[in-house]
């Protein structure tokens, strides 16, 4: 148990940084906001904030048990997942596959470093078809823009995209 502690510890503390804010930083980073993004009304967003290992990995039932009320373009947004583990990397193939199976498609965005490691390594990247592994959001959306066959409607301004208490978090 103290050495799962340990290892548990030790995958944490491997993906915190400490870095200066440059021109270079914001102007890369502008890929990855989404105030500035018009989400078409085929596709919706979620996102995974923080490490992404054993103990969290059951959060995306939440979006497992809304799939048949998505339209047919699924984002998951890694930005803000911070480390992942072999039970993650299942997690996620897992959910690929069903989100396959019930007819809709899944693209990937913005994994850092150390996930986006742990994902090629894992084969995710030829499970999902290496063009649904993206760099960033604008990406993201750009690929499922190619992929949806119809213009896009604009969203309707009273319709939710989702709110805070949505959020698939690890704490």
């Amino acid at each position: 148990m103290i050495l799962a502690a340990l290892v548990y510890i030790r995958k944490v503390t491997q993906t915190t940084t400490v870095s200066e804010v440059t021109a270079e930083y914001i102007r890369e980073g502008h890929a990855h906001i989404l105030q500035d993004k018009e989400i078409p009304s085929y596709v919706s967003i979620f996102r995974i904030h923080g490490p992404f290992l054993f103990g969290a990995t059951d959060k995306l039932d939440a979006i497992v048990s809304r799939l048949d009320e998505l339209p047919p373009i699924v984002i998951l947004r890694l930005r803000n997942m911070t480390a992942i583990d072999s039970t993650g990397l299942q997690a996620l193939e897992k959910f690929a596959d069903q989100v396959h199976e019930s007819g809709r498609k899944l693209i990937l965005c913005g994994a850092r470093e150390q996930p986006a490691k742990r994902m090629q390594e894992a084969g995710l990247h030829g499970h999902l078809g290496r063009q649904n592994v993206c760099l960033s959001v604008t990406e993201a959306l750009d690929r499922a823009k190619s992929m949806h066959p119809e213009p896009s409607e604009p969203r309707p301004e009273d319709a939710s995209l989702g709110s805070r208490s949505n959020d698939i978090s690890s704490s």
